[in-house]
C-alpha cells in the first residue's frame, strides 16, 4: 500500500486504488480547534476498531475536503482491513463512519519535521506541482507516518502530503 512508501523529497506522481477507511467527519470546523478534533477521534478510534475486530492497515491521516480558511472540512481516521457494519457513536460524541482515500492520479511528497512546518510544506508542494503543469483537485490529505508520542523529537516526524490530480 502506497501510504507506507519510504519518504520522498521531490513530488512523486502515482496512480492508486482507493483505500477503505474509518473516520470522524468534521464540517466547517474552526482551524484553531483542529487538535481537539484529532485528540477526540483517536481517543475512541482504536478501541472501537479493536472491539469490532477491525485492524488498522496503515498510519493515521487527515483528508481535507475544503480549502482551509478560518474553518475547514476534513476527515480524521485510519485505513482499515474491513469497513464498519454501520456508523458508531462513541461516548465522547464522535461518530465513526466508513469512508475511503480516493483512487486516481495523485502526487505525494514527505515533510520531515514538526507539524508547525506543514503549512509551508504544503505551499512549496503545491507550487512545485503547478510549476510542473499539474492541475490539483480536492481532496488533499496528510498521512502521519511517524506516530506522535510525548517523548519524541518533533524534528523527526514524517508526514506525507498527498493531492488528487486532475
Amino acid at each position: 500500500m502506497y501510504l507506507l512508501n519510504p519518504p520522498v523529497t521531490e513530488p512523486e506522481i502515482l496512480t492508486v486504488n482507493e483505500i477503505p477507511t474509518v473516520v470522524a467527519v468534521f464540517d466547517n470546523h474552526p482551524m484553531n480547534d483542529m487538535p481537539a478534533a484529532f485528540d477526540q477521534t483517536y481517543q475512541v478510534l482504536f478501541p472501537t476498531l479493536g472491539a469490532k475486530g477491525i485492524a488498522p492497515i496503515g498510519p493515521g491521516f487527515a483528508l481535507y475536503t475544503s480549502e482551509p480558511t478560518d474553518t475547514v472540512s476534513f476527515e480524521v481516521g485510519i485505513p482499515v482491513s474491513q469497513p464498519l457494519e454501520g456508523d458508531v457513536s462513541a461516548a465522547n460524541g464522535i461518530v465513526l463512519k466508513n469512508s475511503v482515500v480516493p483512487a486516481g492520479k495523485i502526487a505525494r511528497i514527505s515533510h520531515i519535521g514538526s507539524f508547525d512546518g506543514l503549512s509551508q510544506a504544503w505551499g512549496s508542494f503545491v507550487e512545485a506541482l503547478e510549476s510542473a503543469g499539474h492541475e490539483i483537485d480536492m481532496p488533499c490529505w496528510e498521512v502521519y507516518v511517524t506516530e506522535p508520542s510525548p517523548d519524541m523529537d518533533p524534528a523527526t516526524l514524517q508526514t506525507d502530503l498527498y493531492v488528487l490530480l486532475k
